[in-house]
């Protein structure tokens, strides 16, 4: 009896990664599993970078994930360094005037 290959479901469709990859001209011809591995790559990664994030966010006691935490999760994270030139842009998170004010 032949196995049947367990069909992979991702939040990013490989056929989708296949195009972006394939549209460097440098890169000939992809092999079939290369599209599912980057697209499971790319949610570890993600799922990484935001579970990281929502640490940061429930130590803030902040109610919503914004580009600024994700920007301080980057700049902290040696594994996310890579990414600083791309979060340099995004303004840093600024203090609550409440907790500013001394009575």
């Amino acid at each position: 009896m032949p196995i049947k290959k367990k069909k992979y479901s991702s939040r990013f469709p490989p056929t989708r990664v296949k195009k972006i990859i394939q549209k460097d001209e440098e890169i000939g011809k992809v092999a079939a599993a290369v599209p599912v591995i980057i697209s499971r790559t790319l949610e570890l990664f993600i799922e990484s970078l935001i579970k990281k994030t929502n640490d940061l966010v429930i130590s803030k006691n902040a109610k919503t994930l914004t580009p600024q935490h994700i920007k301080e999760t980057v700049l902290q994270d040696t594994k996310f360094k890579f990414l600083s030139e791309l979060v340099s842009s995004i303004p840093d998170i600024q203090p609550k005037e409440d907790d500013s004010r001394q009575e």
